[in-house]
């Protein structure tokens, strides 16, 4: 399963590697995770959305990393002060004013650092390229969350767990705004969740387990209980609650769902219950944020 997609470019120098991250915090983008290693070190950043695009016809005249906005202008006055910030008045001539396009739309391109372009653009049409509906986004930072799991079946999840701690993370969400909550079962799960939600220091619930058909007889009745159970918790308490609790008949098949391969359904919740967040947020204050 795909999970993402990401540019490599080597800086150069360590100076010139904390001016392109500095340059990139300064315009906007969630940090990921990045790295340090021995040899290396690097800085990564997000975008909700990522796309492999090949051109039949007039290439439209940009740098090799193209970079969609909503508020080209905005960006474009970020940029701006960036440059003179870092580099003085001459280094804002590494800025290029915003142009019309002939496939409709404005651009403009910076280099920040010597050697890296980057081009930023958005539509001339407003609605070009937006959704019809409002939705959430996949930017984790300042949210906080708690995910709570079952120990009953670790071998499942436990591997859950990861995956919902990777989405969060690379989501922007920092460790420290991250409960997590360990209970005996999946039977557990709605009073604990219950119990975070009341508390009203979350934004965002993820639950967490594995039910297999051959452990009980009453697999059916725990689970209709366990799903309204947290049902209930997301309704009355209005918190956000994403499903990751896993009902299988068999083991193998959990773990095929827990990222052996039909993808991890923990790091699916995590990202549902990122984008519940944003979208009652939105929803909140009347609008698209």
């Amino acid at each position: 399963m795909i999970k993402g997609i990401s540019f490599l470019r080597a800086a150069g120098s360590a100076a010139a590697c904390d001016r392109l991250a500095g340059f990139f915090a300064a315009l906007g983008f969630a940090p990921g995770k990045g790295w340090q290693e021995l040899k290396s070190r690097g800085a990564s950043f997000l975008a909700p959305l990522g796309n492999l695009e090949f051109v039949d016809g007039v290439f439209p005249s940009t740098a090799d990393v193209l970079i969609e906005v909503t508020s080209l202008d905005a960006v474009h006055q970020a940029a701006e002060v960036w440059l003179r910030s870092d580099g003085g008045e001459g280094a804002v001539s590494r800025l290029s004013p915003i142009t019309e396009t002939h496939w409709r739309t404005r651009l403009f391109t910076v280099e920040p650092e010597p050697g890296f372009l980057y081009s930023f653009w958005a539509w001339t049409d407003p609605i070009k390229g937006r959704p019809v509906a409002m939705e959430g986004e996949l930017s984790a930072t300042g949210m906080k969350f708690a995910v709570v799991v079952s120990r009953w079946n670790a071998v499942v999840t436990d591997r859950l767990l990861e995956g919902s701690l990777d989405a969060l993370l690379r989501s922007g969400a920092a460790r420290s705004d991250i409960q997590v909550v360990r209970v005996p079962g999946a039977w557990e799960i709605a009073a604990a969740a219950r119990t975070c939600a009341a508390g009203g220091r979350v934004d965002a619930i993820v639950t967490l387990g594995c039910l297999l058909r051959g452990e009980t007889a009453h697999y059916e009745a725990i689970y209709n209980e366990v799903a309204r159970g947290i049902g209930q918790s997301q309704q009355e308490t209005g918190i956000p609650h994403s499903f990751g609790v896993l009902t299988c008949d068999t083991l193998e098949q959990a773990l095929d769902r827990a990222g052996i391969k039909g993808g991890n359904k923990g790091f699916e919740a995590a990202t549902a219950a990122i984008e519940m967040v944003s979208l009652r947020r939105k929803l909140q204050q009347g609008g698209p944020a």
